[in-house]
């Protein structure tokens, strides 16, 4: 299942960066005379409401999508990481201080949390990208922390501090190689779940704005004809489907293979 989740997932992103290349029609062009067609040989997807073509739309806001879910997840991965690694590192009051600050964010549901900081901001790309990752990065700090601090009470760790040795290096030459698969892992689900978050936004009305366009606003543009036209709807959900199924599936395969490794190594 991994090896299919990898190849659905990376020719679903060549597909989506590399195929407007050939696919050269237009998502923007309106046509009068073929609105809300069937998908057929001449529009593989159908055609919406104003006559655009459904298939160049999901190219085009797939772009959107996955650059919003890949760097929103990166740079909620890289701070949850950076914070949890001083919290278990440096321990006592700088590790409470943290703790508080993780639980105070975590008591706000996080998707609601998005709802209040996007209502207030116009939203694009670069809006979602922060305010996705302002409200992503608790999770990975958690994780994080509580690796580092079982990693800060091991003998060797503690003798290395006791020579003096730069708390950069102990970091990066101890610390990285046994966090790398949690974050991993994070980073997986991470990117899973700023799609989805961006595709819930974009599906209220919240996200991103036309003319641009995303999945979760193509999404949104056909629950008006859902009764008489499903493939408006129907194909930006399977992209999100299959991006978030092969993301799921990647992470899972990654944390089973942490799992035997750290059965192993004890």
């Amino acid at each position: 299942m991994f090896k299919f989740a990898l190849v659905l997932l990376i020719s679903t992103v060549l597909l989506v960066f590399l195929m407007p290349f050939i696919y050269t029609v237009s998502p923007y062009e309106l046509n009068p005379s073929a609105i809300l067609q069937a998908p057929s040989y001449e529009h593989f997807f159908g055609t919406d409401r104003l006559g655009r073509d459904i298939f160049a739309r999901i190219l085009v806001g797939g772009q959107i999508s996955l650059i919003i879910g890949f760097l929103s997840a990166a740079i909620a991965s890289c701070v949850g990481l950076f914070i949890g690694i001083n919290a278990g590192f440096l321990k006592g009051k700088v590790d409470k201080s943290i703790t508080i600050v993780i639980d105070l964010f975590l008591t706000f549901p996080t998707f609601f949390l998005l709802l209040a900081l996007v209502s207030y901001i116009q939203a694009s790309s670069l809006v979602l990208i922060i305010v996705i990752s302002i409200t992503g990065w608790m999770g990975m700090a958690r994780l994080i922390r509580s690796e580092s601090f079982a990693i800060s009470n091991k003998p060797y760790i503690k003798i290395l501090k006791l020579a003096n040795m730069s708390t950069n290096k102990i970091i990066f030459k101890y610390f990285a190689p046994l966090l790398a698969p949690i974050f991993l892992i994070s980073f997986t689900f991470g990117v899973g779940g700023a799609i989805l978050a961006e595709s819930g936004l974009s599906f209220l009305g919240l996200g991103i704005n036309p003319p641009q366009m995303s999945w979760g606003s193509l999404l949104s543009d056909g629950k008006a004809v859902l009764d008489i036209a499903w493939w408006v709807s129907f194909f930006p959900g399977l992209m999100i489907f299959i991006v978030t199924f092969s993301l799921m599936q990647i992470s899972d395969y990654l944390q089973s293979k942490a799992n035997e490794k750290e059965i192993q190594t004890t």
